[in-house]
């Protein structure tokens, strides 16, 4: 990685439409830069929040105006020049420019924030219309429509996106059949347990799954979507289609401009890439995961927010902002699942409470260290699991087991011992 030297910077450009950039560009001003500020983006509007998308706003609950982190005329305020509907095509590094759409842009310290995309798979029938997929504004307005006058949605893809939007379509009243590929949902991220809770909420709630889910094609009825074929034979009657199997960082302009790139763009703990004048942050990187001693790319709001601001503080020689625990979210329906930490390599899984009660958690260790929690409409547990994950405590499995001792007394003795 690049030196840690912070000589006087008059000029820095950030690609990108999402939290990282934003939260770059505000960090940035906040802290006192007064130089050229630059930030482009392909999308037609200023960077807005993207976990809604699934959830409050395909219910249509929450205008498109309040997705947006900063208003327009914030930006203008900031005297940050935003380029909305601008596509960087390359990075020269020798002449520290990025060649846009619209021409071309020069930088000091360049900030690549160029997020995700949804993974795409080779399903006959794919192009048909009612056939969605979920990442942006753009996306949900067409879902939205497509769903307005529809009576049943097909979901490929039982993760956090699938399941939200699956939740949202209950909502609007539209049935659902949800296929997932994995033998359970949320296999990729969380334990058979909390699966096998959110498959039991989304059947109460009306909602089909299949697992194990074989997809032959989408076959067309009067030239746009119609159902869903699997390899078994079976057909699933579907007036439109939401594909959401996962997503894949944009990591390809990095590349072209000779940036290490490994499952994302290869960062250091200051978000700072192979070349010392470029930084990156967000779903496009892959970064040291200091409370786990191994690199990894994590796809949250949490992650954008912290590298946003990480970058802005190496640009200005500032210290390192401290480094959190991971932690994500999901609502789906009446609950609340929260995320603390990341549980691979766990030894042993400790339950908090009735899953029945639909308020529990569960508790990730390996040995008596706590590696994550997963909290079910308990947000003490998750406040309490994450200053835990972040100090490395070793904690009491007993203790957590006990419901009658709170949250916070079990977090200050654990903290105390390890002191």
């Amino acid at each position: 990685m690049g030196d840690a030297s912070a000589p006087s910077v008059n000029q820095v450009t950030v690609i990108g439409g999402g939290q990282a950039a934003a939260t770059a560009c505000a960090t940035l001003r906040a802290s006192g830069y007064a130089g050229e500020l630059v930030l482009l983006s392909d999308e037609p509007t200023p960077p807005y929040q993207r976990p809604p998308l699934s959830k409050a706003y395909l219910k249509g609950e929450l205008p498109e105006e309040r997705l947006l982190i900063k208003p327009a005329s914030w930006y203008e305020a900031q005297q940050i020049d935003l380029r909305c509907g601008t596509r960087a095509t390359a990075i020269d590094t020798d002449r520290r420019r990025v060649e846009t759409s619209d021409g071309v842009v020069d930088y000091e310290r360049l900030i690549v924030a160029t997020g995700s995309r949804p993974r795409q798979i080779p399903l006959p029938g794919s192009d048909l219309p009612g056939v969605f997929e979920l990442r942006s504004i753009e996306h949900v307005d067409a879902l939205r429509q497509g769903l307005s006058g529809a009576k049943r949605l097909a979901v490929v893809g039982a993760g956090y996106i699938g399941l939200e939007a699956a939740a949202s379509a209950r909502a609007l009243g539209v049935e659902v059949t949800v296929l997932e590929y994995a033998p359970r949902v949320l296999a990729r991220v969380t334990s058979p347990e909390i699966s096998a809770f959110f498959e039991d909420l989304h059947e109460r709630q009306g909602v089909r799954i299949i697992t194990d889910a074989r997809i032959a094609r989408l076959n067309a009825r009067e030239s746009r979507v119609g159902s869903v074929a699997l390899e078994n034979g079976e057909v699933i009657p579907a007036d439109c289609v939401l594909l959401g199997v996962g997503i894949e960082p944009n990591v390809e302009l990095a590349q072209a401009a000779g940036l290490s790139c490994s499952n994302g763009i290869a960062v250091n703990r200051d978000a700072q890439t192979s070349h010392p004048d470029i930084y990156a942050a967000g779903d496009c990187t892959s970064r040291e995961l200091v409370h786990y001693q191994r690199q990894g790319r994590l796809e949250s709001v949490h992650n954008a927010i912290e590298q946003g601001r990480q970058a802005a503080a190496h640009i200005l020689g500032r210290p390192r902002p401290t480094e959190e625990a991971p932690w994500f979210w999901s609502d789906q329906y009446h609950v609340k699942l929260q995320i603390a930490g990341l549980s691979a390599g766990h030894t042993q899984v400790v339950t908090r409470g009735d899953p029945a009660s639909e308020q529990f958690a569960l508790f990730y260790l390996d040995g008596d260290r706590l590696l994550a929690t997963d909290a079910i409409n308990a947000s003490p547990e998750f406040v309490f699991a994450r200053k835990l994950i972040a100090a490395g405590a070793r904690v009491d499995a007993v203790a957590l087991e006990d419901v009658d001792k709170p949250m916070k007394t079990i977090a200050a003795e654990a903290l105390a011992a390890g002191a």
